[in-house]
């Protein structure tokens, strides 16, 4: 396997993934966004409940931005543990 075959798809694997972190950061801040917008709606409709809200828009907040960090976690496995190198090998018989 040549050093070209061996950087051409560490690289693509590099694009990929940098599409992938910022897919994923764009849903995150949309999500927060959509989050709040909510909340402070929700305040503006019955100001009583604002502690109530409060404690759900954190705890909605926190789960959605596990998925990120589940994303990040996948990427750098792509990085640093590349599995198409291996694939790459075991096709080509070498």
């Amino acid at each position: 396997m040549g050093a070209e075959l061996i950087a051409s798809i560490y690289a693509s694997t590099a694009v990929g993934v940098g599409i992938i972190l910022a897919a994923a950061g764009l849903g995150s801040a949309l999500g927060w966004g959509m989050i709040c917008s909510k909340f402070i709606e929700g305040i503006a409709r019955q100001p009583e409940m604002r502690a109530q809200l409060t404690g759900q828009m954190l705890f909605t907040g926190g789960l959605m931005e596990a998925f990120p960090m589940i994303v990040l976690g996948i990427s750098m496995w792509f990085i640093f543990a590349n599995p198409f190198i291996g694939a790459a090998k075991n096709a080509i018989g070498g």
